[in-house]
């Protein structure tokens, strides 16, 4: 057997396979765009058999000749999205709903008013909005012939994105993760397995749910169809909580944020059951032999998806790259405001029926004020999770960036600026998938534990520190303030 990773990272606009060496160096990279459907407003999903063959073109080309030298494969998955199959022929009935998409936000306004969301969020940490995966499933049952007819005949799968790779990779297993199944609304922070009544509350078979596993050890194994030789699975977590670890920080009380599709704050805290008075996420950090680390989470909607919005919807920009160069063009935004509110709000406000707003225009705004502007919404939404977290207790003394959006500097000096503290961003910012690798080796064997793995596999980092004046920040702040006050 060898001694390297390989990791699937299937993420929201694209997928991509890694092989990573012992010591953390990634060796190879294939990845392929996936297709987003935007069939109603508020509506997104993806091909869930598209997502499996590029899935599959991916890891065979980043894998080539070498599948003799890949000791155990790890997965990074977008974690709300829902995949319904047919456990027979193995093949999805419907389009898969993404976790960006709102459309049941109805029924989750229908839930809270008949006073439902307190017990809830006692039990799954989670809030009743339309981000999570059980109020999907239930709208695929409700919405899709082909989904309800095999509840009906007991052939339905239900599964998030690693669920479903791991039931195609096997050949017929059907499990999830700890940290995913924390993101359902169907498993309660304190139970071992799906919960009945919370199955009953939201109206999805359990029959239908997959077995939950830990996030690392001998979790399924990959057939000898797709590389030529059986390969264990020894990983399987979801991106946010990859990140955490890969970011190391599997300490109490360490804080990570992810600036991708959306933006995600993951503060570790330990292996006590995590409670937020402000509208905060308790989710599954990591999982070893049924033991639970948690994490407090904040998660905001847009991030990188609103550099991509300038470019594909607007034609403001040609590539993400040139928002650094406008930014650094001006000496501010111009008073221009953008609230990214594209696909809602999410922590700590949770307005799921908010819409994107761009304040403060004037003839002398160009695109450099509203590239400028894009980037400062990170920061300002990054300072509401900053907020929301002291508020409850676990005030940030540091934080971690990763993610496509960390590579840009300006952003990373910006955050340092509003959240006035020390920003570190690792040079090798692919954090998502290295701790997927992390997750793996251990789960393979190759280390003892997550520490041991994250502290041979971890890179250097740079610093970045504050260097704004207070006047400054707070005339930021005040102008999001008003703008978020009309989303």
């Amino acid at each position: 057997m060898g001694d390297k990773i390989l990791v699937l990272d299937a993420g929201t606009t694209s997928t991509r396979a890694m092989v990573f060496s012992r010591e953390g160096r990634m060796e190879s990279v294939a990845q392929a765009e996936l297709t987003q459907h935007y069939p109603k407003p508020g509506w997104v999903e993806h091909d869930a058999a598209e997502i499996w063959d590029k899935t599959l073109a991916c890891m065979r080309e980043a894998v080539g000749e070498g599948a003799s030298q890949i000791a155990a494969i790890g997965i990074t998955n977008q974690r709300e999205t829902v995949v319904a199959w047919d456990r027979g022929t193995g093949e999805p009935l419907a389009r898969a709903i993404v976790w960006q998409d709102r459309r049941t936000a109805g029924f989750c306004a229908e839930l809270k008013d008949v006073g439902h969301e307190a017990e809830v969020q006692k039990r799954t940490g989670l809030l009743l909005d339309p981000y999570f995966s059980g109020t999907k499933m239930r709208w695929m049952l409700d919405n899709d012939d082909a989904v309800a007819a095999a509840a009906q005949e007991g052939t339905l799968a239900f599964g998030t994105v690693e669920s479903w790779l791991v039931f195609k990779l096997s050949g017929g297993t059907h499990v999830s993760d700890a940290s995913n199944a924390s993101r359902t609304l169907l498993l309660a922070l304190d139970g071992a397995q799906f919960d009945e009544g919370l199955c009953e509350l939201f109206g999805v078979p359990l029959a239908a749910l997959p077995e939950v596993v830990d996030t690392h050890g001998q979790l399924a194994n990959c057939s000898s169809d797709w590389l030529g030789r059986d390969i264990p699975v020894c990983g399987l977590v979801g991106d946010q909580q990859s990140a955490t670890i890969g970011q190391g920080c599997l300490s109490f009380g360490e804080t990570k944020a992810t600036y991708g599709t959306g933006a995600f704050v993951l503060t570790n805290r330990g292996g006590d059951i995590p409670h937020s008075d402000n509208r905060l996420l308790g989710t599954v950090l990591h999982q070893s032999g049924g033991q639970r680390t948690y994490a407090v989470e904040g998660a905001c909607f847009v991030a990188g998806s609103l550099v991509q919005y300038l470019r594909d919807q607007l034609g403001l920009i040609e590539s993400a790259r040139e928002t650094e160069d406008l930014a650094r063009s001006i000496e501010d935004s111009g008073e221009v405001v953008i609230v990214p509110a594209l696909a809602g709000l999410g922590a700590p406000h949770w307005k799921p029926d908010a819409r994107g707003v761009i304040s403060g225009l004037s003839f002398a705004s160009g695109k450099a004020q509203i590239a400028r502007a894009a980037l400062e919404a990170m920061a300002h939404q990054t300072h509401d999770l900053a907020s929301a977290f002291a508020a409850d207790g676990a005030p940030w003394a540091s934080l971690k960036i990763d993610g496509g959006m960390s590579a840009n500097d300006w952003m990373a000096q910006d955050l340092a600026n509003i959240l006035d503290l020390e920003v570190e961003r690792p040079d090798f910012v692919e954090t998502t998938a290295l701790g997927a690798a992390i997750c793996a080796s251990v789960g393979a064997g190759l280390y003892t534990t997550l520490e041991e793995a994250a502290s041979a596999m971890r890179g250097p980092a740079r610093s970045f520190t504050p260097a704004m004046s207070e006047d400054v920040r707070k005339d930021r702040l005040a102008r999001y303030a008003r703008a978020l006050s009309v989303a």
